[in-house]
């Protein structure tokens, strides 16, 4: 938790002044006006009236801006979403200020997942890169564009671990591991929101869903989640512990049942364990329309049960898109279904969040300062090169990769996505400027110049969603079939292309619209005739390098045989094909690690790395009778253009008490001929104890560059925080006296080993 002298060094006002400022707002207010600052409205008036009406429950865009403005101007709404115009967020804030006779402002908050106007790759691939400060440089860059505008507060990070790629969102998390989990949820805390709520040009960091949120049945978004105690504990709440650790000032619920109990509805998880065993202080906020989804669940009995109970669990604000449940708060008072402690609890968590933020001092934003800051050329530049440290080389056995371009005379890129600039930089953004994104093509054709001929065929057309997007009320989300776009004879060109050419670079993935919030999928194949377009290209003989533009791992069974390069590029962002570019050419090494483990197919699913040891572990592989119960790529695994050798691994002591640390150190050296970042991945099996423990758990990782022939050490600690389990025998977290086995290498297979023996203390 951020401590007072840190919240001192930003404020302009003390703990002490909040408090009693607070006080005194409370003393006066009336319940109407407390649940208004309790209700956060969506803002809709800058949609087209059609766009307004594709979202459930919403009417035409110009009578929700009503709504929303007359709630305003009663002062009964304390926060609003989706407004990124900085002319307009100061109209609104306007009409909120004169409307409230105490002049209290609204928070605005908005969806920066991953950029405002500067995309950077989706959070996946950023988890991808293994490499915190790239993290935290990117979010603080999202969050100067966002403060700019005038936004305050952003829904993110998402920290929810994703064990079942079919899950759509599991692009906007950091993968299967909690420890890897962890550090990326903290890096992005750290980027938003800087050193505390309040620092200059950073904005309230939303760690979101808690909890389970990732574990969906089937993989489907929003359906049910059953979860055991010891996986909460030792799997699901660990990055949510470790971004508020970091300051994270706000919290937001999830949609789904959590073990029969709506979570947005569930006193343990908020009273019990955010609140007691987490000791968070901040605020809580619902996932829209969550607070009147407790009646959907079957859960309230109306719309003013359900404001209760969710206040009454510690749920502060509500966002709604028109009639909010917490406008009935004050009847629910009068019944005495919540009490006015309650209540002003969360109006005083509310109130010190917009305190601390300094808006009731400097409410409004500079319009001019805003065009400044989201054109800044720095911004670019950080894009760049987190796309850069993100992308994973996954195959490259005959060293296709890096290409050089002076020994090529004619290169054929092939397949859609690969002049896309709408998939190019990935969902969840809203506030882009298309004209300055890079595609993949661009980012070829500009890094080579005149001095090698391009020749770029679609190939194939776009494929589709059987049942659209909820995004595709936004102009341009969807991809849209070409006019006159003859199928066969665009594949017979691409392939005409790719034979004529000394090598073929395929563009192959997920369209954006296909990945995401409520974007599961039942099937994990390249969507369209994208699979008929790679085998006719590669059936040329033609040399062929795939790119991969993804947020979850797709079945590349058939091209991890016979492609013979696979770079995963993910969705790279605003700079995605200078940095692509760069990587072919080999101006840039790859060095990300893949934050997931790849299946062979979709039954395999779900698949991780951290299964614990069962019966006959001899036939691991062989569970499925039909083909290897193994994956298609292990869980951090990533290749570079050097390779690395690893040596000498000690412990600076064979025995320790379950309450010191001992240091692990290996020799790591760059075996290669080029300069290379390689990722050192320690993990750890405990052999016996309270309970079966994990074939593996990563306990540290560290990215290093190493030039040619440089060796370097390098040192892990590993203490009761690394080597503790929460136990489900005995309700409690425990460090067992235990044999324990120690790898490190590049990826969850390392070889190198050794052993030490914990001992009570």
């Amino acid at each position: 938790m951020i401590e007072e002298t840190q919240r001192a060094e930003y404020s302009k006002i003390t703990d002490a002044e909040i408090r009693s400022r607070i006080d005194d707002l409370l003393a006066q207010m009336t319940p109407t006006e407390k649940a208004g600052q309790l209700t956060q409205y969506f803002y809709f008036g800058s949609l087209p009236e059609t766009d307004a009406e594709t979202i459930a429950d919403t009417p035409p865009s110009s009578d929700q801006a009503s709504i929303v403005e007359a709630a305003l101007g009663r002062g009964e709404a304390g926060s609003l979403l989706f407004v990124t115009d900085p002319a307009e967020i100061n109209r609104l804030q306007r009409l909120a200020i004169e409307g409230n006779r105490f002049g209290i402002p609204v928070l605005f908050g908005f969806d920066v997942i991953h950029g405002l106007r500067t995309i950077l790759p989706v959070p996946i691939a950023m988890a991808a890169s293994w490499d915190p400060e790239t993290i935290e440089r990117g979010q603080s860059v999202a969050a100067r564009e966002a403060r700019s505008v005038g936004l305050h507060w952003t829904f993110a990070p998402m920290v929810d671990i994703a064990r079942d790629p079919r899950w759509g969102r599991i692009i906007e998390g950091a993968g299967e591991d909690p420890h890897l989990g962890a550090a990326v949820a903290a890096a992005q805390v750290r980027g938003f929101q800087g050193g505390a709520i309040g620092a200059p040009e950073r904005v309230i960091a939303g760690p979101k869903h808690f909890a389970g949120y990732g574990a969906a049945i089937g993989g489907r978004d929003y359906d049910e989640v059953n979860i055991s105690d010891a996986e909460l504990w030792n799997v699901y709440f660990p990055p949510f512990q470790a971004a508020l650790a970091a300051g994270g000032g706000n919290v937001m619920t999830a949609y789904m049942d959590l073990n029969g109990v709506p979570a947005t509805g569930n006193r343990w998880l908020f009273a019990d364990v955010l609140r007691g065993t987490f000791g968070f202080e901040g605020f809580v906020v619902s996932d829209a329309n969550a607070v009147r989804n407790l009646l959907t669940h079957g859960f309230a009995a109306d719309l003013t049960d359900a404001g209760a109970r969710a206040v009454s669990v510690g749920i502060d604000l509500e966002m709604a898109i028109v009639d909010p449940a917490y406008a009935h708060l004050p009847e629910a008072l009068e019944e005495g279904a919540v009490t006015e402690e309650a209540l002003d609890a969360s109006v005083r968590r509310v109130l010190e969040a917009k305190l601390r933020m300094g808006l009731f001092d400097e409410p409004y934003v500079d319009v001019d300062h805003a065009r400044e800051v989201l054109a800044d050329p720095a911004h670019r530049e950080i894009a760049r090169r987190a796309a850069e440290r993100s992308a994973v080389l996954l195959r490259n056995p005959d060293e296709l990769l890096p290409l050089e371009a002076q020994s090529l005379s004619k290169i054929a890129v092939i397949g859609p996505l690969a002049d896309s600039k709408r998939d190019t930089i990935g969902p969840w953004v809203f506030d882009f400027d298309l004209a300055e994104t890079v595609t993949v093509l661009e980012g070829i054709r500009a890094k080579v110049g005149d001095s090698v001929q391009i020749q770029y065929a679609p190939g194939i057309r776009p494929a589709q969603r059987v049942f659209p997007s909820m995004f595709d009320m936004f102009g341009g989300n969807a991809p849209e079939d070409p006019e006159g776009f003859d199928d066969e004879a665009e594949l017979r060109r691409a392939v005409e292309l790719a034979q004529d050419a000394d090598v073929a670079i395929m563009v192959g993935g997920e369209w954006q619209n296909m990945i995401g919030e409520a974007a599961s999928r039942s099937s994990l194949e390249l969507p369209g005739r994208q699979l008929e377009l790679l085998q006719a290209v590669v059936e040329t003989g033609t040399s062929v390098v795939l790119l991969v533009l993804n947020g979850r791992p797709l079945d590349l069974r058939w091209a991890a045989e016979n492609v013979p390069a696979i770079l995963d590029i993910w969705y790279p962002g605003t700079q995605g094909g200078t940095a692509v570019a760069n990587m072919l050419f080999g101006e840039v090494a790859p060095g990300g690690k893949l934050p997931f483990t790849w299946p062979r197919t979709v039954g395999q699913v779900p698949m991780v790395y951290s299964h614990t040891i069962s019966h006959e572990p001899e036939k691991q592989q062989q569970r499925y009778w039909d083909e290897e119960s193994t994956p298609l790529f292990p869980f951090g695994h990533g290749l570079s253009y050097a390779s690395f050798g690893y040596d000498n691994l000690t412990v600076d002591r064979d025995v320790i008490t379950s309450d010191e640390t001992l240091a692990v150190s290996v020799d790591v050296t760059n075996t290669g001929t080029r300069q290379a970042d390689e990722v050192v991945q320690l993990y750890i099996h405990q052999r016996h104890g309270q309970a079966s423990r994990p074939v593996r758990e990563l306990k540290g990782f560290q990215r290093i560059t190493l030039e040619p022939g440089e060796s370097r050490r390098v040192q892990f600690s590993l203490g009761p925080a690394e080597l503790r389990y929460w136990s489900a025998a005995l309700r409690d977290w425990i460090v067992d006296a235990s044999t324990f086995d120690v790898w490190v290498g590049g990826d969850s297979t390392a070889q190198l080993s050794t052993t030490f023996e914990v001992r009570k203390a």
